[in-house]
């Protein structure tokens, strides 16, 4: 029981002071956070009257590998309401922990946020989707072998056992779904499968997780939608398909080229979180 208490401590003391220093940058308590992924730190230039906040500066925190991901935390308006904006998430394959991974997820629950949007790169593979959909996530597949809730619970941040039979939730799917009818995008509702990565699929992968279910892959979004659940936020997820991923002509992938895809998509994503935002 010490060490459980000690942990509890170490987290809330951590979170705290992490708090402490994005209030000294800015009093304004956003109503919804945002996590960007690759390709997609774009759309905290559409924030207005904004206040940047590098990661380093913050406690604790850690320090974004990826490239395209800035590496920020900007807080300002969008949408006509105040958002705190994470430009770049941290992944599993970089060698942090879920609960690393997480804990930008907690602060933004911590300074005021109570909606959670997460955004991300993935790979299509639904036959029915096309290079540069949108994909509003409506369930996911965790099948990165770990999970960001392991350990002693903190039932001051949440329950030990969060109910998941609806983490994305459905007034905010809709909604992001008619935006995108309403604006001419192409737009999905599907099932989003985290990995670990870095590395990605064999054909042999692709058809495994097709047939369990799974229209897009990713290697981030779900420990952060966990721990958003954990916390009590409403979350909406939104995926770009930056490639195909169909086993029987599977092509090399590109980096350079997925990120393209996500810079030409970023536009189209954005037009539709504006909206949510602007109804949340």
């Amino acid at each position: 029981m010490e060490n459980e208490h000690s942990a509890h401590t170490e987290l809330h003391q951590t979170l705290q002071a992490a708090a402490n220093i994005v209030r000294s940058y800015s009093r304004r308590k956003p109503v919804v956070g945002i996590i960007l992924g690759t390709g997609l730190g774009g759309l905290a230039k559409e924030i207005r009257h904004s206040v940047t906040i590098p990661y380093s500066a913050i406690p604790r925190f850690p320090q974004t590998t990826v490239p395209t991901h800035a590496g920020e935390l900007v807080i300002g308006e969008l949408g006509g309401k105040v958002v705190a904006t994470l430009s770049g998430r941290f992944h599993y394959y970089e060698g942090y922990s879920m609960q690393e991974i997480t804990l930008p997820v907690r602060l933004l629950c911590a300074i005021g946020a109570r909606t959670l949007i997460v955004s991300g790169a993935s790979g299509g593979m639904n036959p029915q989707y096309r290079q540069g959909d949108l994909v509003v996530i409506e369930d996911h597949i965790n099948l990165m072998g770990d999970n960001p809730l392991i350990g002693p619970n903190d039932d001051a941040m949440g329950p030990r056992y969060p109910d998941m039979s609806a983490p994305y939730d459905r007034k905010l799917i809709d909604l992001a779904m008619s935006t995108g009818l309403a604006q001419g995008v192409r737009c999905h509702s599907g099932v989003y499968v985290a990995v670990a990565g870095p590395c990605l699929e064999t054909r042999a992968e692709y058809r495994f997780l097709r047939g369990i279910g799974a229209d897009v892959v990713g290697m981030s979004v779900v420990p952060e939608v966990i721990a958003a659940v954990h916390c009590g936020m409403r979350v909406m997820g939104m995926a770009i398909v930056t490639d195909l991923c169909l086993p029987d002509c599977l092509k090399p992938a590109n980096i350079d080229d997925i990120i393209r895809t996500a810079n030409e998509a970023e536009k189209k994503m954005t037009g539709i979180v504006k909206k949510v935002i602007a109804a949340t």
